[in-house]
């Protein structure tokens, strides 16, 4: 048992040195780093020199990118694979209500490869610069109408930088006259916007439509809740992602994210604020009435003031008990002035008035109980009751809350169909951000799960391979972290063979018993053993006395047959004399082993 604690506590050593030896390179780096990279750098060259052509590793497999294709009716694609903006304006407005120097829509968009691409080919749409308004937009291939197919838009977004504060939505802009794509800006009217947003630590995912107001005919922004989801994953792992908005014409909608639904609900229940009205509302000519009572309790009428309660009595008196504690020293000051300060030379006491020095502790109060007049402490007095005051008691004339009076809402209306929105014509993206490099790619609007589904697969799926392919698995990254940093090595031995070893050393190692074997190679007398043999002998004497009595009685009755023939009647006795004692003898031999022995007396 000693050895396996010695093997284990060998092991935890080795394990600590590595360690301890790695935070002591860390703690190092000084001088010498630059001579020891030289040394490595050399040492890493002649490696490579040496190295055999067999010891370069596979290539990592590639995914071939070939350009999206619908798989049926559409609306809008576009995968920007011609790697032109053939097809998109951009916009030459200015942004109302905004400085000069910001006010123009003069934000740069590019058709470009992604960074660190795993995928060559693949084009999208870039947001080059940061800090300006951004706006570019695109003609569908007809006006879209909602009736009775589904709306589904879908697309891509990566943040290659990350994002500070900026968004990454789109606008489905309404079907008007007035829409001129070259003048596109925060106010052109839209249908539907839709994508990620962030700002600071907020989060967000828009989904918003405007719904229109049939009897006023004003539109109104309904946005719908919150996902439950976290969100912040999809902004900061430089990852291309995949958004898709579901609308059916049932009023129910679907958000996803990488094909997961992270939101859901109905264009009637989840949306804020509601798209119907309420039927009845408070009347704003209401007035509650002056004696109109509201109070739940209300001061006794009838309650007294007891003739002993005193209001004036103080709620601290004195304590007469006190007794003022030995060695106070009553004519000492509790501060006193520092006599080693001194006056500074620049004060004037015409301008800074008569110096004085800085008062500190008295060093004669340190080790007395106190200095200065001595005061009684101060306690509760027990005959405090402060300010008398009526019990309260249930108000009999309590009317409740007043609230105003409900009256039919004049702007009530119903719309049970609110997937029945403006249909838009066009899709366009109008963004301010304060990141640069917001990568858009794959653009669909149909009608189909199974056409954006196919859409997505040939695009979003193949980067997504990619990104697979190209990444190294969990022995491949383990593997080039040791190279790394070799210490690593040891904190993977111990990792995988410590436990291996512990659970061989305590399950596969037990006290070794001497088997029984060993006693009948050795046939040494054991203690047990030389016990059963004084039993047995013991038996054999008190059944060897049982024979020689019945011996007499055999011979005598023998006697009576003597004409048969003596002769042959003695030679059978010594015969079976004979085979009695070999086999009292084989059965003494067979009690001695240990295999055979009978079981133990109480």
């Amino acid at each position: 048992m000693e050895l396996k604690w010695l093997l284990c506590v060998t092991l935890l050593a080795l394990g600590t040195l590595a360690v301890q030896a790695h935070d002591m390179d860390d703690e190092n780096d000084g001088d010498d780093v630059v001579d020891i990279e030289d040394d490595l750098d050399n040492g890493i060259e002649e490696a490579e020199e040496s190295k055999p052509e067999t010891s370069t590793p596979p290539p990592t497999p590639k995914v071939t990118y070939r350009p999206p294709v619908p798989t049926g009716e559409v609306y809008f694609a576009e995968s920007f694979d011609k790697g032109t903006l053939d097809g998109w304006i951009l916009s030459r407005a200015k942004k109302d209500d905004t400085d000069d120097e910001i006010a123009k829509y003069d934000g740069k968009w590019e058709v470009q490869d992604m960074k660190d691409t795993k995928l060559p080919g693949d084009k999208g749409l870039v947001l080059v610069t940061r800090a300006k308004h951004h706006a570019i937009s695109s003609k569908l291939s007809k006006p879209f109408v909602f009736d009775t197919k589904p709306l589904i838009i879908q697309y891509e977004v990566n943040f290659q930088n990350g994002i500070e504060c900026g968004g990454a939505y789109v606008k489905l802009l309404s079907k008007t006259p007035e829409l001129n794509l070259d003048q596109f800006h925060d106010k052109t009217p839209y249908t539907i916007m839709f994508g990620p947003d962030k700002c600071g630590e907020d989060y967000k995912l828009h989904f918003i439509f405007r719904h229109k107001n049939p009897k006023t005919g004003k539109y109104e922004e309904k946005h719908a809740k919150r996902p439950d989801a976290d969100l912040k994953t999809y902004f900061t792992d430089k990852k291309t992602h995949l958004y898709t908005l579901v609308l059916n014409p049932d009023n129910s909608f679907e958000i996803l994210v990488d094909q997961t639904v992270v939101n859901s609900g109905n264009l009637l229940n989840d949306m804020t604020p509601p798209v119907n009205p309420p039927r009845e509302i408070e009347d704003p000519n209401d007035q509650k009435p002056e004696d109109w009572d509201e109070r739940p309790k209300i001061p006794d009428p009838d309650a007294v003031k007891p003739d002993d309660w005193d209001e004036d009595a103080p709620a601290k008196i004195a304590d007469e008990n006190a007794v003022k504690p030995e060695g106070w020293l009553d004519d000492e000051p509790e501060y006193v002035a520092d006599p080693d300060a001194e006056k500074p030379e620049d004060w004037d006491e015409d301008m800074d008035g008569e110096w004085e020095a800085p008062q500190i502790a008295n060093p004669k109060c340190e080790t007395a109980p106190g200095c200065g007049t001595w005061q009684r402490p101060m306690i509760d007095n027990p005959n405090y009751k402060g300010k008398w005051k009526p019990p309260m008691i249930d108000n009999v004339n309590y009317q409740g809350i007043w609230k105003p009076r409900k009256i039919p809402n004049p702007d009530f209306f119903e719309d049970l169909e609110p997937f029945k929105m403006t249909p838009f014509s066009a899709v366009g993206l109008e963004l301010w951000s304060m990141t640069s490099d917001i990568f858009f790619d794959n653009f669909i609007i149909c009608t189909e799960r199974a056409v954006a589904d196919d859409w997505a697969s040939d695009g979003w799926g193949l980067k997504k391979a990619a990104d697979g392919a190209a990444e190294p698995g969990v022995v491949g990254q383990m593997m080039a972290a040791a190279e790394e940093r070799p210490w690593l090595w040891v904190v993977y031995i111990l990792t995988v063979a410590l436990p291996v070893f512990l659970v061989v050393l305590f399950c596969c190692s037990g006290k070794k018993q001497p088997s029984a074997a060993e006693y009948k190679k050795t046939d040494a007398p054991q203690p047990d053993v030389m016990d059963e043999e004084k039993e047995e002998e013991k038996d054999k004497g008190d059944k060897e006395e049982e024979e020689e009595e019945e011996e007499p009685a055999n011979e005598e009755k023998l006697g009576c047959d003597a004409d048969i023939g003596s002769a042959s009647q003695e030679e059978e006795e010594e015969e079976e004399e004979e085979d009695r004692k070999l086999a009292s003898e084989e059965e003494e031999t067979v009690n001695r082993s240990p295999r055979n022995r009978k079981p133990r007396k109480d």
